[in-house]
């Protein structure tokens, strides 16, 4: 079914979908995107990525590597209904640019590979869903592939992801045979002939019609299990009609309680239209989720998706083009027109939006007006970035920006002439602007640049995208990994007395403290464990240390943490106990406690037996039978160690634990070991204890 998009570009609410593409490196999102785009009508000529002929993938460096890199937004129309969608990264290192997309969208298409079920970072990227409540389908593609089988990929999303997976479908064919499926709600077969663009449908094939009544009959069963209104009619019937069973689909993929599961080959085209179906009727329109929720003042407000409302949009991506910067918006409420004026709420500056654009990728149509639930650019805006709320001058409102992860490795970044180091900062700038997991700094010991990200990869991307853009020559050092210290035996009863008296108003504060580890309090729940772990209180009774210098000494007692005494790596995983203290009647402040809580901790951390760690990552490599020894002796070296491995259909996949560090240059060595076979992918797994040499900044092997 082929539609023209531009007759539904005041497409009501209702009928309008906000969705993402989520998987693992190499499942196939690109490709399925491209395929939505071709049977939408959207494009005339279908992309394929070993071409470098996407849509979505058209920077150079996600052509060159056959990878997406940056997450580009699309619209298409299906069913008299509009579909704005995002094709997001699949590489672990650009996850923060996955989660500035699952913060606006209302919806997901989750892509699983048929063969190797749920990856890595598949679970990663479904986890992210789950924080930002985007309720999600699963796609099981490549089902052409040699060992692909759905009911295993299916078992793997159950005991991984935990949903309960509701398979809607029953493949026609196994393998390179794979030609259709059978639609089990409305138990019709629907066949795409080899060398054809059009699905056909028929009635479910006799050889199969056994297996799709069992299978119809489980759907049934645990549809009925999980949703009340269908179990009445289940009780009552015997069986659920298609009617009712769509319906109690579209309610437990709202609720989060089951995820509808479909499956096809994009590359071969088949499976695209009952997906497409599937979007429209069972992820949310914007008027289906609730209402958005913001702060201003102390007080919460809600905006809900309504043209008429005030004004409120959030701000996910910032893109600096040849013809001007590009500012990516969702709008939550209201209705925006071009030329007339915003308000950024977190710089407090009125801007005037120049253009809005419906966004195809690297290509753009100049709309009139922008209204609640549509993801557009906008041109014109100066000093938004990716998180800013742009709302109505006269209705203020600050919206939850996605959030960012700490970056866990970093490189020295030098101009090689001294005329282009200027060009070189405003270069890294502009970069840090439009992906804010990257972050610049000056390392106050050497005057070095430092340029930090989420793993080599990224660092690489980042840098050779100055080198294309902005012809400077850069010379990079080697990457460095955030080192963090913590305590692992503290001490008591520390005493610190900080007087100042050198004319004028003193400065008098005495404090005891007992410093600990601090093992019960989790990280940020993202797995990379990187976000200071650190607890405070106060025992003292009596009034002896007023509540406000008790606070002031919690500050100071943070300030502390900044630089650790075994390399000046910032110290995690401590709990500072006051315990006693005393004020001067006259001396004493906050600035005093201050203080003190500053050189209190740095002292008693000096006291305290210290451990250096080090960020790890989970590895999942793939490699021949073959190759298993040589692999797992270079993992051994690398300090890694190895949790499991699994045989399937001769490869290994091998799953270990490996320090960040030993990391860097692994994809090279594993591609000369394996002749070019083995792949591996990395996502962040927290921090463990370092060897000793690694104190300095570099370890050894």
């Amino acid at each position: 079914m082929r539609t023209d998009l531009h007759r539904h570009l005041d497409t009501p609410l209702a009928a309008v979908r906000n969705l993402g593409i989520l998987a693992h490196v190499d499942a196939g999102k690109t490709t399925l995107t491209e395929r939505i785009l071709y049977l939408t009508g959207t494009t005339h000529k279908r992309g394929e990525v070993h071409d470098g002929t996407t849509v979505t993938d058209f920077d150079p460096q996600e052509r060159d590597r056959g990878i997406t890199i940056f997450a580009a937004a699309v619209s298409c129309s299906w069913d008299a209904h509009r579909i704005n969608l995002i094709d997001t990264p699949g590489h672990v290192d650009f996850s923060d640019e996955v989660a500035r997309s699952l913060r606006v969208l209302d919806g997901a298409v989750a892509v699983f590979d048929a063969v190797a079920g749920v990856e890595p970072q598949s679970e990663a990227v479904w986890r992210q869903a789950d924080r930002y409540g985007v309720q999600r389908i699963a796609f099981v593609n490549k089902l052409d592939r040699a060992g692909a089988d759905l009911d295993t990929a299916v078992e793997s999303i159950r005991e991984r992801l935990h949903p309960a997976p509701l398979v809607v479908q029953l493949p026609i064919g196994s393998e390179a045979g794979f030609t259709g499926v059978v639609d089990l709600p409305r138990m019709r077969s629907l066949v795409w002939p080899e060398g054809r663009d059009t699905v056909e449908e028929g009635p479910v094939p006799e050889a199969l019609r056994d297996a799709a009544e069992g299978r119809r009959r489980q759907l049934e069963e645990a549809v009925a299990e999980l949703h009340p209104g269908a179990l009445e009619e289940f009780c009552a019937e015997g069986t659920l009609s298609a009617r009712t069973l769509t319906a109690a689909l579209r309610d437990l993929t709202r609720s989060g309680d089951g995820v509808v599961v479909l499956c096809g080959s994009a590359y071969r085209n088949r499976g695209i239209e009952p997906l497409l179906d599937a979007v429209v009727a069972y992820l949310p329109s914007p008027r289906d989720v609730p209402a958005v929720r913001g702060t201003w003042d102390g007080g919460e407000q809600e905006r809900f998706a309504d043209p008429a409302a005030p004004f409120a949009a959030l701000v996910f991506k910032v893109n600096g083009t040849a013809t001007g910067r590009l500012t990516y918006l969702r709008v939550y409420s209201g209705t925006i027109g071009k030329g007339e004026t915003v308000w950024d709420s977190g710089t407090g500056r009125t801007e005037r939006i120049g253009r809005i654009l419906r966004v195809q990728a690297d290509r753009h149509a100049p709309l009139e007006r922008a209204v609640a639930g549509d993801i557009v650019a906008v041109v014109g805006l100066k000093s938004a970035r990716a998180g800013s709320t742009l709302c109505a001058p006269g209705a203020p409102l600050v919206l939850e920006p996605p959030t960012v992860a700490d970056p866990v490795v970093s490189v020295a970044v030098e101009a090689v002439g001294s005329a282009e180091a200027e060009l070189l900062v405003s270069a890294l700038t502009r970069l840090v602007e439009e992906d804010p997991s990257l972050v610049v700094r000056t390392d106050p010991e050497t005057g070095q640049l430092v340029l930090s990200g989420m793993g080599e990869l990224h660092l690489e991307v980042a840098v050779e995208k100055i080198r294309l853009a902005q012809g400077l020559d850069v010379r990079v050092g080697r990457p460095r990994v955030a080192y963090r210290e913590t305590v692992v035996r503290g001490v008591s009863g520390l005493v610190h007395r900080h007087v100042k008296q050198d004319g004028g108003a003193g400065e008098f504060a005495h404090v005891v403290l007992d410093v600990e580890p601090l093992e019960d309090v989790p990280g940020d729940g993202d797995g990379d464990g990187g976000a200071t772990r650190f607890a405070f209180r106060s025992t003292v009774v009596g009034g002896r240390v007023p509540q406000e210098y008790v606070r002031a000494l919690e500050a100071g007692c943070r300030d502390a943490l900044a630089d650790g005494p075994l390399g000046g790596h910032p110290v995690t995983g401590v709990r500072v106990v006051l315990t006693d203290g005393a004020t001067h009647p006259k001396d004493s402040s906050e600035r005093a406690f201050r203080t003190a809580g500053r050189f209190a901790l740095r002292e008693a951390l000096r006291a305290c037996a210290m451990v250096l760690l080090e960020p790890v990552a989970d590895v999942t490599v793939t490699v021949p039978d073959d190759a298993v020894g040589g692999v797992l002796g270079d993992l051994a070296a690398r300090r890694g160690q190895v949790s499991g491995s699994v045989a399937r259909a001769g490869v290994v996949v091998i799953t270990a634990t490996v320090p960040l560090v030993e990391l860097f240059g692994y994809a090279t060595r594993l591609r000369s070991r394996t002749r070019g076979r083995g792949v591996f992918t990395a996502r962040p797994a927290g921090y463990a204890p370092a060897p000793s040499t690694a104190a300095s900044g570099t370890v050894t092997r």
